[in-house]
């Protein structure tokens, strides 16, 4: 743990009683990625006695801690409650010397660690604060949205369309799919072929895109790690995740920082929704060196 989570762990470990060191140990592990497996999760409800929903709760306070906010100085804390089981953390992710537009918030971060690691869907997403009304509208494109409950700190639960009455959603485009439904875009690799084997063609081929079939994915590396994130489209345009958005904030979960990253690669389909050109700007803002590898599929 780095000291400021160390300081927390101490400050809540009485709360969690006889596994406070079981939490400890593997949320300190050099490969922990924000995600508490289901079986963790079920050994903490058993010991502390506390519904998934109040674990969530109380997981939320280790989540701000990775927020990522030189501008706005506000560590926003989320986790996901996957339909496995398993919880997975989020938090909010600013960049320095960009425009606001590329700030990736805390539940986009959660839901997005959950998607990688393939839930299927979420049914409960406990946050530090109140969703704004972007992330209201980016969490309205999720598969079972329909059941998902959004759960505050001191508030009975509610369900997401409780805090977006008329709702507009994919339907309303006249699309079917929904973020965390399985993806298989069928693409063709071009040339030359993608550095990371096939993580990074398999990442876009599982892009969520319907709108624009502009799919895409990131893989950012660092001395020792390797972090993918996916484009993740929306109804209403603007609340749309970029895949490098996704990757830098599963890079933040590993504990790594935005200055360790070596190189950066982007493998986009043909579409009107390119993100070439958005990836180098912020790129640019993290390290004006870093060279944007981009390779293209069909």
């Amino acid at each position: 743990m780095r000291p400021d989570q160390l300081a927390k762990f101490e400050e809540l470990a009485p709360q969690l009683g006889a596994c406070a060191e079981h939490f400890r140990a593997l949320s300190s592990g050099s490969d922990f990625t924000g995600v508490i497996s289901a079986a963790d999760v079920q050994t903490l409800i058993q010991q502390t006695g506390w519904t998934p929903t109040q674990l969530a709760l109380w997981l939320v306070n280790f989540a701000q801690l990775y927020a990522v906010v030189p501008v706005s100085n506000y560590h926003v804390g989320a986790v996901a409650i996957g339909a496995t089981g398993a919880m997975y953390y989020g938090a909010n992710y600013e960049f320095d010397g960009a425009a606001l537009s590329f700030t990736l918030h805390a539940e986009q971060s959660a839901i997005s660690n959950a998607w990688i690691n393939n839930e299927p869907w979420v049914t409960t997403l406990a946050i530090s604060a109140p969703p704004c009304g972007y992330c209201r509208q980016f969490l309205y494109e999720l598969n079972k949205v329909d059941q998902m409950m959004i759960a505050l700190p001191g508030q009975t639960p509610q369900l997401l369309t409780y805090y977006l009455p008329d709702p507009f959603g994919p339907g309303d485009l006249g699309m079917p799919g929904r973020l965390l439904q399985p993806q298989q875009n069928g693409l063709t690799q071009g040339v030359p072929p993608l550095p990371f084997g096939q993580e990074l063609f398999g990442a876009a081929n599982v892009s969520y895109a319907q709108y624009t079939k502009s799919y895409a994915a990131v893989a950012v590396q660092t001395s020792d790690w390797v972090a993918f994130g996916m484009l993740a489209e929306n109804a209403a345009y603007n609340p749309s995740l970029s895949p490098l958005e996704m990757a830098l904030s599963q890079l933040a979960l590993a504990g790594r920082q935005a200055s360790d990253i070596v190189s950066v690669a982007l493998v986009q389909a043909d579409g009107p929704g390119s993100q070439v050109s958005a990836t180098k700007a912020a790129l640019a803002c993290i390290n004006p060196t870093l060279q944007l590898g981009v390779y293209y599929a069909s």
